[in-house]
C-alpha cells in the first residue's frame, strides 16, 4: 500500500445559502481544491452526502459534480454514511490511491439543509436511525442523543452546566474561522441560558443545520513530498439501533477505528 497525501483543499462558507444550489456548493469546493493542488484532471470524484435525495430531490451527485467540473468520463459516485458521509468518502478515496488503482482522487463533502421546513429536515436526518425499531416510535436524532446524555449524567454525576466546555470550545474555534456558521464566542452564562431542545440537550449542545461544502485532493505521497501525509486512517461500525448496544455510553466503533488508525501511525 502506498502512502497518501493531501495535495489541495477547498471550502465554502457554511451558512444559509439560498442563492446557491447543492451542485454549486459542491463544485465550488471541488474546484478550489483542484486549483489549490494545481491539478486539472482527476481519476475519480467521491462525494459524501446524506440528505440530497430527501431535501434537494437530487441523487447522482457524483456524475452531476463531475459534469460541472469538466471531468467527463471519470469514476464518480455519491457515498452515504449519515453524519459520517464525507469521512467515508475520504476513506474510500484514500484506499483507492493507497492501493495504486488511482493517482488523483477528489473527495467532496456537501450538504444543503436550510431550504426545507424544519419538520422535513428533522425527518430526513432521522432516517439515519433504525427505521423499524426507532423511527417508527417518533424518536429523533437529538432525542437519541438526549437519552445518552441523560444516562451519562446519571452514571458519572454530572449536571447540564458541566457540558459547557464543549460548546465554548466549538464557538471559540468558529470565531477564528471566516467560513464558520457562527463566528462569535459564547460564555458559560450564555450557555446556561440556552433553550432546551431535547432535555437535557440545549441549543448550544446541538449542531446547527447549514449549507456548505469542503473538498480534498488526494495523491500518492511520493508524488507530493511537501504535501500533508495521512499516516493513519480507519473506520468501523457498531449496532445501528442504540438499544442493541451492550453499553449505551461505550462508542465501540470509535474505539476500534481509533485503535487501528493509531496502530498504522505508530502512536
Amino acid at each position: 500500500m502506498r502512502e497518501v497525501a493531501i495535495l489541495g483543499v477547498g471550502q465554502t462558507a457554511v451558512r444559509e445559502q439560498w442563492d446557491r444550489s447543492i451542485r454549486q456548493l459542491a463544485v465550488a469546493a471541488g474546484r478550489a481544491a483542484m486549483q489549490d493542488a494545481g491539478v486539472e484532471r482527476v481519476d475519480a470524484i467521491y462525494v459524501g452526502n446524506m440528505t440530497s435525495g430527501l431535501l434537494n430531490q437530487q441523487l447522482q451527485l457524483g456524475a452531476l459534480v463531475a459534469d460541472h467540473l469538466n471531468q467527463h468520463g471519470v469514476e464518480a459516485v455519491k457515498m452515504e454514511a449519515a453524519c459520517g458521509s464525507a469521512g467515508s468518502a475520504m476513506r474510500q478515496g484514500l484506499l483507492a490511491v493507497a492501493s495504486g488503482e488511482l493517482d488523483a482522487v477528489l473527495v467532496i463533502g456537501v450538504e444543503k439543509m436550510t431550504e426545507t421546513v424544519f419538520k422535513e429536515t428533522t425527518a430526513a436526518l432521522t432516517t439515519a436511525a433504525d427505521a423499524d425499531y426507532e423511527i417508527i416510535h417518533g424518536v429523533t436524532f437529538v432525542g437519541l442523543n438526549a437519552l445518552i446524555m441523560r444516562r451519562y449524567m446519571h452514571e458519572y454525576g454530572y449536571q447540564r452546566p458541566d457540558f459547557a466546555p464543549f460548546a465554548l470550545n466549538a464557538h471559540s474555534n468558529g470565531a477564528n474561522n471566516p467560513n464558520a456558521m457562527f463566528q462569535e464566542p459564547i460564555t458559560q452564562r450564555i450557555y446556561d441560558k440556552g433553550r432546551i431542545v431535547a432535555d437535557p440537550i440545549s441549543l448550544f449542545d446541538a449542531s446547527p443545520i447549514g449549507d456548505g461544502a469542503a473538498a480534498l485532493l488526494l495523491v500518492p505521497a511520493d508524488k507530493a513530498p511537501q504535501a500533508i501525509r495521512i499516516i493513519g486512517s480507519s473506520s468501523a461500525t457498531d449496532t445501528l439501533a442504540v438499544h442493541d448496544r451492550h453499553d449505551l455510553l461505550w462508542l465501540a466503533a470509535a474505539e476500534q477505528s481509533v485503535q487501528r488508525a493509531y496502530a498504522q501511525a505508530g502512536v
